[in-house]
C-alpha cells in the first residue's frame, strides 16, 4: 500500500518550491515539530489521519505478493514476462506514494495474460495478431507513464515560476485517463475473442482446439485462470477511473481528501487483483 506519509513529502515539496526563503524555513520547522499527537486534523496535508492498521496490512500483503511472484517466476520461467510485470507492480505498491504508477505494471501483466490465452485457444479467433496484442497495449501503458512524468515535471517548473499549472495538470490527468481507454478496448477485444472461442467449441467440440489443449475446457485450472483475469480487469479499471477523477478535482478536492476512497480504490481493489492472479498464476493453469 502506498505510504500516505510519503504523500506529505510530495505535497510539501511543491509548497517549498513556491515559497520564499523565510516561508520555506517556516514550512520545514512545521514539518519537523508537527507530529501525529500534537497537530490537529486540519493541519494534515491530505485532510485526514492515515490509519496505521490498514496501511500496515496492505504493506505486509504486497510484500508477500512480491515474494510470491518472484518464487512463481523462478518455478515457471515460461511466464517470466508476466511475473516481472506483476512483481514490479507489487514492489512499487510497497515503496510508497511514488508507487502510484504500479497499476500500469499490473495492467501490463493482464495484457501478457491475454497473449497466452490467444496463443493457446487459436490466433485465428483474434482480431489482433498474437505478438502484436501485448505490444500494442504495453506501449499504451508506457505512453501513460510518460504523460504522467511529463505532467509532473511541467507542474514543478510552473510552480517554481509561479505560473498557471493548468496545462501541466491536464497532462497529468491524461496519464491515468489513457489506460482507462486502453483497458476498455482490451475488454471489448477479450469479450469478442471469448465469444468466438465459445462458438467454435460449440460447433466443433474438441476439434476446435489444438490436440495439446483439447482437455483444457474441462479442467478447472484454465477456468479459474479466466475468472481471475476477468476479476483483475474489473478491479484495475475502477482504480484508473478513480485516479482520473481525483486529479481532475485538484490537490484539495473531495476525493483526495477522503480516506475511504483512497483505501478502497488505491489499496483494496489493487490488492484483490494481485492476489487473484497469484492464486491462479498462468504457470499453474497451462
Amino acid at each position: 500500500m502506498e505510504s500516505l506519509a510519503s504523500r506529505a513529502v510530495v505535497e510539501a515539496s511543491f509548497l517549498l518550491a513556491r515559497a520564499s526563503d523565510r516561508d520555506r524555513t517556516a514550512i520545514q520547522e512545521y514539518r519537523q515539530y508537527c507530529t501525529h499527537d500534537t497537530c490537529p486534523l486540519s493541519a494534515y496535508y491530505w485532510g485526514y489521519r492515515p490509519p496505521l492498521g490498514a496501511n500496515r496490512t496492505f504493506l505486509i500483503l504486497f510484500r508477500l505478493s512480491t515474494l510470491a511472484y518472484a518464487g512463481q517466476g523462478f518455478l515457471n520461467k515460461a511466464w517470466l514476462g508476466f511475473t516481472i510485470a506483476m512483481g514490479c507492480g507489487c514492489a512499487l505498491e510497497v515503496i510508497g506514494y511514488v508507487g502510484r504508477i504500479a497499476p500500469a505494471f499490473l495492467a501490463a501483466g493482464i495484457y501478457l495474460y491475454l497473449f497466452r490465452i490467444v496463443s493457446t485457444f487459436g490466433t485465428e479467433n483474434s482480431h489482433i495478431k498474437q505478438l502484436s496484442c501485448p505490444c500494442i497495449f504495453i506501449l499504451c501503458d508506457i505512453a501513460s507513464l510518460v504523460l504522467q512524468a511529463l505532467g509532473i515535471g511541467i507542474a514543478s517548473v510552473k510552480n517554481q515560476q509561479n505560473e498557471d499549472p493548468t496545462v501541466a495538470n491536464n497532462i497529468m490527468i491524461a496519464g491515468p485517463a489513457f489506460p482507462v481507454i486502453t483497458l476498455l478496448i482490451f475488454i471489448i477485444l477479450a469479450l469478442d475473442f471469448a465469444s468466438r472461442i465459445i462458438g467454435r467449441i460449440c460447433r466443433l467440440g474438441h476439434d476446435a482446439l489444438d490436440p495439446r489443449h483439447a482437455k483444457l475446457p474441462n479442467s478447472w485450472q484454465p477456468k479459474g485462470f479466466i475468472v481471475a483475469l476477468s476479476f483483475t480487469t474489473l478491479c484495475i479499471l475502477p482504480r484508473f477511473v478513480y485516479r482520473v477523477a481525483e486529479l481532475s478535482e485538484g490537490w484539495s478536492g473531495h476525493l483526495i481528501k477522503t480516506q475511504r476512497y483512497f483505501i478502497g480504490l488505491e489499496g483494496a481493489v489493487v490488492l484483490a487483483a494481485v492476489l487473484s492472479l497469484s492464486l491462479f498464476h498462468p504457470g499453474l493453469c497451462f
